[in-house]
């Protein structure tokens, strides 16, 4: 089979870079695209913005390159899509409860369809080269609702719950920073640990394996290596505690009384003493000292973040520095709706009653400061906290960086510009 990918050139704020080369699940998103397709496709061709499809005769896939999907998607599409034997584009029904809750709010991407919504992504058994219209193919998501009941009101909803609708089938479109904290936790943590739990009630030899492994290792199940997998050459204090289901990489060292519940650890990864992570993805050659702390946060590669440093609900782009006791809150006192950039900067209701904030690529934040709920901090920002500016209630531009004004502060290059602005790279 053949694949076309289409080219969206449009920048994720506060990146400053296209969708494609963000990290998802600790891949840039283009790898985790190709990994997902390649059983399925043999070549594949780029489409830049603004080029026409080029007229094939030959079994083809479509997608535009801010999609994110997982495997199980992927193959039911296309299983559905070869019976029909027509021209199909993949579409949500507009009452899905993964697709209404999670990956609509904020979205840019989704064309309406009477009670549909259709995505940039289109199957063609015989090639592009055809007068035939697609025709939506609805894809059920299977949401389950998981999450946690029972907490405060003012932190949720009227019945005190703060849930998800988690899907064991995964596809949206990048359009937001916030739907990398969907396509990171939500529409991957959860749903694999989801995926987990449906695979134990249906399937008790399966059931029967893990208790077994467990039982030969003499570990808790949720610690045993059929839940926890670990790469070569990592370091585990034997004080640790590691529950899974966990993805580990390679060359990691975990300090003593570190607690890790369903995350994936990259490779080249020091996660020292005493350090909280809940399901939380970090990325490769990450440095997190000890007593910091992770939850539900994407934390890209090469990024760190200091001592007693707490970030919930948030996502930190590469070659990011969180100075020590910074504090990212993730709730309004006042129960206002809280609000987030959309594909076009707009600010418009993220749809979630708790949310982080953003940090873009090659930022350095200082010691000490509190960062409202979903508030942005573009790239190649650096942020020193001081009397008048510790609690950052707006989002944090380019132009309003301290190095602007700080001594030496030329030696801080700008890496990731804006659209048409120019890079300060030195190579």
């Amino acid at each position: 089979m053949l694949k076309i990918i289409l080219h969206d050139d449009r920048h994720i704020i506060p990146f400053n870079e296209p969708a494609r080369d963000l990290r998802i699940q600790n891949k840039p998103l283009w790898l985790a695209q190709r990994d997902v397709l390649t059983p399925y496709v043999d070549r594949e061709i780029e489409i830049r913005y603004g080029q026409q499809l080029p007229p094939v005769k030959e079994e083809t896939i479509v997608y535009r390159d801010n999609l994110f999907f997982d495997e199980f998607y992927i193959k039911e599409f296309l299983e559905r899509a070869q019976r029909r034997q027509q021209p199909v584009q993949a579409a949500f029904f507009a009452d899905d409860p993964a697709f209404r809750e999670h990956a609509l709010p904020l979205s840019t991407s989704y064309t309406p369809y009477g009670d549909l919504y259709l995505a940039d992504l289109w199957y063609y058994p015989e090639g592009t080269a055809t007068d035939e219209e697609p025709v939506p193919l609805p894809i059920d998501l299977q949401a389950r609702e998981i999450g946690y009941y029972h907490v405060p009101t003012y932190m949720a909803s009227e019945e005190g719950d703060l849930v998800f609708q988690v899907p064991l089938r995964a596809m949206l479109a990048i359009d937001s920073w916030v739907h990398i904290f969907i396509a990171d936790v939500v529409f991957g943590l959860f749903a694999r640990g989801a995926r987990f739990e449906e695979r134990l009630k249906a399937d008790p030899f399966f059931k029967l394996k893990i208790l077994a492994k467990a039982m030969y290792e003499g570990k808790q199940v949720l610690e045993s290596s059929e839940l926890v997998q670990v790469g070569h050459n990592v370091v585990i204090d034997p004080t640790a505690v590691i529950h899974g289901p966990t993805i580990i990489g390679d060359n990691v060292t975990i300090g003593a009384g570190a607690v890790i519940d369903n995350c994936i650890i990259g490779n080249n990864v020091n996660i020292s003493q005493g350090c909280q992570l809940m399901l939380s993805v970090v990325g490769d050659g990450a440095f997190l000292p000890f007593r910091a702390a992770l939850f539900m946060t994407t934390f890209m590669d090469n990024s760190m973040v200091a001592q007693n440093a707490c970030l919930q609900m948030c996502v930190i782009g590469r070659n990011t520095f969180i100075g020590a006791g910074t504090t990212f809150t993730d709730f309004n006192l006042l129960s206002a709706p809280i609000k987030a950039r959309d594909g076009y900067g707009n600010l418009k209701d993220s749809n979630r009653p708790v949310l982080g904030g953003c940090v873009g690529h090659n930022c350095r934040l200082g010691s000490g400061l509190i960062i409202f709920p979903a508030r942005t901090i573009e790239s190649d920002v650096v942020l020193v906290a001081s009397r008048k500016e510790k609690v950052i209630t707006k989002d944090v531009t380019y132009e309003q960086s301290d190095h602007h004004h700080l001594r030496g502060g030329e030696r801080h290059p700008r890496l990731y510009p804006r659209p048409g602005e120019k890079s300060e790279q030195k190579w």
